[in-house]
């Protein structure tokens, strides 16, 4: 067992839509996919990535044994990390040349943190690191809340301790009951209130905006076909019903 960090970024904003079919969910896969390589990006070395779980990316670091844990470098990842979703957010707004729900709804896509400190067991299995115990259990419970905020960061009290004095100041605090483990206090504070540098984002050319869309349609004909589920896993993204595949148009060039 060692003492670890343990964060997870979860991506959200398409249930609003519920009437699908495989056009918006094989585009719906692949925004998902590109805003999955954002938050990687933004976590840097700081964080390492455990696994994929869908439509949400679940990290670790490493805490010395004993003494107190400096939390700060991996604040300042979630910070990094959410820049990086905001610049590839605004990016695929800016080039979108499709009309389906799942092109269009990028711009609805939020993001939100929960992070942990707890002990945990590294299980190799063939080229991947397996984590697991009781509070990798916890932090995945930390996703079920009743914060009132869409996009925030949520600690756990063992988290919440070791955090920046800055930090901590602008946090609020609530009581959750988690599945299988009982009360539980933890903090919260809406991302809306940490200060990030605004990224620069520039649109493409039509041209790139137009490769862009060719790239997108030859990575969801998986998909289309069937070979591949789209959304499978998404635990923010469960659509009622879906209706046989259409084309998705670019847009005119304005």
């Amino acid at each position: 067992m060692a003492r670890a960090v343990l964060v997870i970024a979860d991506i959200g904003g398409y249930t609003k839509f519920m009437r699908v079919h495989r056009v918006n969910l094989a585009h719906a896969q692949y925004v998902i996919a590109q805003l999955l390589e954002a938050v990687i990006d933004g976590a840097g070395r700081k964080l390492e990535l455990a696994k994929l779980e869908g439509d949400a990316a679940f990290f670790y670091a490493k805490l010395p044994d004993s003494g107190d844990p400096q939390l700060d470098p991996y604040a300042r990842a979630i910070t990094d990390i959410r820049r990086e979703f905001v610049r590839k957010r605004e990016e695929l707004t800016l080039d979108r040349v499709c009309n389906c729900d799942g092109c269009v709804q990028v711009g609805a896509l939020r993001l939100k943190f929960v992070a942990h400190v707890g002990e945990v067991a590294f299980q190799k299995v063939k080229h991947y690191t397996e984590l697991a115990g009781v509070d990798v259990i916890i932090v995945h419970r930390l996703l079920k809340n009743g914060v009132p905020a869409p996009e925030y960061v949520l600690a756990s009290d063992a988290a919440h301790k070791h955090l920046p004095e800055d930090i901590r100041s602008l946090m609020s605090s609530l009581e959750e009951e988690l599945e299988g483990i009982g009360r539980a206090t933890v903090h919260f504070v809406d991302l809306e209130k940490l200060a990030i540098d605004k990224p620069e984002v520039f649109r493409s050319s039509w041209f790139g905006r137009v490769w862009g869309w060719i790239k997108m349609t030859w990575r969801s004909v998986p998909y289309f076909i069937g070979a591949k589920t789209s959304c499978e896993g998404f635990r923010n993204f469960a659509p009622e019903e879906t209706s046989p595949a259409l084309p998705a148009q670019p847009e005119p060039e304005p």
